[in-house]
């Protein structure tokens, strides 16, 4: 079990949570990416200081060891989640889905859409994960890498599989055993997350565009193509063009796909590293193509008939936004129950028709048709047996890898 140590967050990780805050998921809300940012995300400053507020080593936790589970007695969980990541009724005011799990199990859902960042959320509940103690959350969806950290340091709670039967049954198979918890042990899939490559038809003005070597290599798109600016989805999907997988890939690699990247730059190839407001540059034409996010191009192509996507013939990255119970949660029985109800087909469907992520339950595609055809023959949202199987995931990566890997690459984006 890996031990905690609160030391200082390094510069490059420091400017990785800037890019986020400033213009990555954090940026804007995930149901419409041409609303306003998400607000109510701490400063970096304070986060600094959040990372170095002085806990105490945690040495090897008691992490993984059950609470006393009070969900006889006490009918409720307290579920905290990302902002604009739930269905909403018409009024703004109420979540059907979790109504509607409420009235079948009188189970009431304390829902708080306080994740903004994984970072800022990190830094507000490990002094009491840290010190062993109860965060007041029975539900948290925290992204892969985060939620892997967590489970290394034994934070989390294994999960019963006697109160997942639809969970077990229905998670779609490119999601079943991430390298961070093999089996899914003490997590599940609350969405997908796709990198793909958009493209503006007009901008592009009959330029083919089927791989990441056009986006770097071609001069007719010289100033006119995006990167992100999450390391992963940038380097990951720049060492599948290279025919490198980045489940299993070493520190040469890596440094290969930075110098690649970094050659496409110095020649002023790639115009700028972004997060979500791309969106902008794509729709006007100042980018011709770019790197993307699958959830954002689902509504670009609702509004722009211009604006497409495709996926390379190396493959494209997946990550996956993850449900866990934190150690001493009050309610573990009902948190499950609520994990399982939505790995059944009908509340996975309209969930998936609100929020336009990857469905990552098997067996959704017929009920979401019944609300919306169009989403249920979108293979962002519900990929085909062709689609999952070019999908790939980054590798975990050690304290150290992550520090040196992202000063590179910070280095390389003048972040």
């Amino acid at each position: 079990m890996e031990q905690y140590e609160p030391d200082r967050l390094s510069p490059a990780q420091v400017a990785a949570m800037r890019r986020s805050f400033r213009n990555g998921r954090a940026a804007l809300t995930r149901r419409s990416l041409l609303r306003a940012s998400a607000g109510g995300a701490l400063a970096v400053g304070g986060l600094g200081t959040l990372s170095a507020c002085g806990i105490p080593a945690a040495g090897r936790s008691q992490g993984g060891v059950p609470a006393q589970d009070h969900s006889a007695q006490e009918k409720t969980v307290n579920f905290s989640n990302w902002t604009e990541y739930m269905d909403v009724d018409d009024s703004g005011k109420h979540h059907p889905t979790l109504e509607q799990f409420t009235k079948r199990t009188g189970v009431k859902v304390k829902y708080t859409e306080d994740i903004n960042d994984n970072n800022e959320f990190f830094g507000k509940i490990k002094p009491q994960l840290a010190a062993g103690q109860d965060t007041g959350r029975d539900l948290i969806v925290l992204t892969d890498w985060l939620a892997g950290r967590l489970i290394r340091l034994g934070w989390v709670q294994k999960l019963d599989p006697a109160n997942l039967p639809h969970a077990y049954a229905n998670l779609s198979a490119q999601f079943r055993s991430p390298d961070w918890d093999p089996g899914r042990a003490y997590s599940y899939v609350w969405q997908g997350i796709s990198t793909v490559i958009a493209y503006n038809k007009k901008a592009l003005d009959g330029v083919e565009v089927t791989s990441i070597s056009d986006l770097l290599d071609n001069p007719k798109l010289k100033g006119r193509v995006g990167f992100l600016s999450e390391m992963r989805d940038s380097v990951g999907m720049t060492l599948l063009d290279m025919g490198k997988d980045p489940a299993n890939f070493t520190a040469d690699d890596y440094d290969a796909a930075i110098a690649r990247l970094q050659k496409a730059v110095d020649k002023g190839q790639i115009r700028r590293f972004t997060g979500n407001d791309y969106t902008s540059d794509l729709t006007s034409g100042d980018f011709a193509a770019c790197v993307a996010w699958a959830g954002d191009v689902v509504q670009l192509k609702a509004d722009s008939p211009d604006i497409d996507f495709l996926m390379p013939d190396s493959g494209y990255m997946t990550s996956t936004d993850n449900l866990l119970i934190p150690n001493k949660a009050r309610h573990k029985t009902n948190a499950e129950r609520l994990i399982d109800f939505y790995y059944e087909p009908k509340p996975a469907a309209e969930l998936a028709a609100y929020i336009n992520y990857v469905c990552p339950v098997d067996g959704v595609k017929a009920e979401l048709a019944k609300i919306d055809e169009d989403a249920a023959n979108n293979p962002l949202i519900i990929p085909d047996k062709a689609m999952a199987a070019k999908s790939h995931a980054f590798r975990s990566l050690s304290s150290k890898e992550e520090t040196e890997f992202e000063e590179k690459f910070a280095k390389l984006t003048g972040a």
